[in-house]
């Protein structure tokens, strides 16, 4: 199963119900996924106890082949975002459950 934003919002808003509305929690994750993005844009890396490291690796330029004219096409030298997860996630996924 794949659970989306909105299925996160409506997680979380079902547990806060009375207190936030479902656009305030949506508002609220849609804030920390940017947070998320500008922190690892920036180069640097977000740790949070318990569920894991988020971080950016370089990857070196190469050298790839167009499959269908088969000439080399040159990759430039890029970040991609890296997630480590924390021991506690990993015990807790072996359980069965948070």
């Amino acid at each position: 199963m794949t659970v989306t934003k909105a299925d996160l919002v409506e997680r979380i808003s079902r547990q806060v119900a009375p207190n936030i509305t479902k656009r305030d929690v949506a508002r609220i994750v849609q804030m920390y996924i940017d947070e998320v993005c500008n922190t690892l844009r920036e180069g640097n890396r977000i740790e949070i106890r318990g569920f894991g490291v988020m971080t950016t690796k370089l990857r070196k330029p190469k050298v790839a082949r167009n499959p269908k004219t088969k000439e080399p096409v040159n990759i430039p030298p890029r970040r991609v975002p890296v997630f480590k997860a924390s021991r506690l996630l990993k015990q807790s996924l072996m359980k069965g459950g948070l």
